[in-house]
């Protein structure tokens, strides 16, 4: 196919097809993992637990997601996309079911460590089965889009859930949501495929836990995947801890909005994400030296207009500048997915699923991080949301020292690969 490198998948409609079931299983773990977002101060009364402890739910959920990211990355590359997209979906619509029928906090902190172990395998599995079945030019805008549709999924969380909270109650809400879970397990069983005919991968030789570490250690030498991973360490967490949790209670009791107002920012947050996402895509598939402009851009005008918020003048901010930042955070979902744009052109094929699982461990356990210290700050300050989400700016300093140490290296690798595979493609040795 003209436009395509050699042993390129040729995309099309068929890949389209069997992409979106993917990308739907994506979507409904998204409506399951931000659910809580909504519910953040349903659950404090129903659980009857202080800001520490709401913060926990999300807390744990994150740790589990992130602590799984290298596992899933590994058996991505070992078992396939199909395998591991069907257990996660069994797990995190059973983690939903049972937070649905939680009758007490300790059972609901188990249901959604489950939820978060199965959230876990959806979207390295997405953006592995992205590369196996479009051309390679294609796979900033395709990473992009499949962030895009989990942005719909929030936006679903958003509006849907909060609406089913008020409307039918906690369990009818959660326990109803969970039939999605059923959805798109069908789907997948019967659609789904990991790569086109013709396409199948060299089959990766397995050597027990040497095979492991040989994995993680190749992945994490080259430098394209740790600044991936401090790339999106350093984006994405701010918006993650706004939607996931803190948002709601930041814009009702500090800011003095109804639940209604606070929630159409927090579309605004999801609709903001989907817009940047298309121009990201776009804007490095053309011009792929635009990904750590666009990421570091991105951190400054988050930390500028945050700052903002947080020192103004008066009791609280006013709207056109809690819609600002809404906007603004928007942003950071999309800027995370440049740090993939960073560790896939690093590594080969038989290393995807273990470099994407590396870089994606970095956004959630800078999101977990700015949880606990939010959730400890506000008890230990009374609720002073202004010291609390101060702890942003840490992280973001840190991020950036390594995002800029680590950038040379990264550019440099990257500049010795696209040399060797034209030296490569010239010298083909004819049969």
């Amino acid at each position: 196919m003209k436009g395509t490198l050699p042993g390129d998948p040729p995309g099309g409609r068929r890949a389209l097809a069997v992409w979106g079931v993917g990308v739907s299983v994506y979507f409904v773990a998204v409506i399951f993992r931000t659910s809580l977002g909504v519910a953040g101060l349903d659950a404090a009364d129903r659980f009857h637990v202080n800001a520490s402890a709401l913060s926990t739910f999300s807390i744990l959920q994150l740790l589990v997601y992130a602590g799984m990211q290298i596992p899933v990355g590994l058996l991505v590359d070992r078992l396939g996309t199909k395998r591991v997209l069907g257990i996660g979906v069994v797990l995190f619509t059973a983690g939903q079911l049972g937070f649905a029928l939680s009758p007490s906090y300790g059972m609901a902190l188990a249901s959604r460590a489950l939820l978060g172990c199965g959230d876990a395998m959806t979207f390295i599995s997405v953006l592995r089965l992205g590369t196996r079945w479009f051309p390679a030019r294609r796979g900033p805008l395709v990473a992009q889009m499949a962030g895009l549709a989990g942005m719909a999924g929030n936006l679903v969380s958003t509006l849907v859930i909060a609406r089913l909270l008020h409307g039918v109650g906690w369990t009818a809400a959660f326990a109803g949501s969970a039939v999605a879970g059923v959805v798109v397990f069908v789907l997948l069983v019967l659609f789904l495929r990991d790569h086109p005919e013709g396409y199948e991968p060299e089959p990766v030789p397995h050597q027990g836990a040497a095979y492991v570490r040989r994995q993680i250690a190749l992945s994490w030498r080259e430098p394209g995947t740790r600044l991936g991973l401090w790339v999106h360490f350093t984006t994405q967490f701010p918006a993650m801890m706004f939607l996931l949790l803190w948002g709601m209670p930041f814009l009702v009791e500090a800011q003095g909005l109804s639940r209604a107002t606070a929630g159409e920012l927090l579309t605004l947050v999801v609709l903001s994400n989907m817009a940047f996402g298309l121009v990201y895509g776009q804007v490095i598939a053309r011009h792929h030296g635009a990904r750590l402009p666009l990421a570091l851009g991105t951190v400054g005008a988050t930390a500028v207009v945050w700052a903002v918020t947080l020192v103004y003048p008066a009791d609280t901010a006013p709207m056109w500048l809690l819609v600002v930042l809404c906007a603004v955070l928007g942003a950071c979902g999309p800027a995370s997915m440049i740090g993939f744009d960073f560790a896939r052109p690093a590594n080969p094929a038989e290393r995807q699923g273990t470099a994407s699982g590396i870089t994606n461990m970095g956004g959630f356990v800078a999101s977990m991080t700015t949880l606990f210290a939010v959730g400890v700050l506000l008890d230990a300050t009374g609720d002073d949301y202004g010291v609390a989400f101060s702890s942003v700016f840490v992280l973001q300093v840190l991020g950036v020292g390594q995002i800029l140490r680590l950038r040379k290296r990264a550019a440099r690798a990257e500049r010795e690969r696209l040399v060797a595979s034209r030296v490569s493609s010239v010298h083909v040795p004819v049969s």
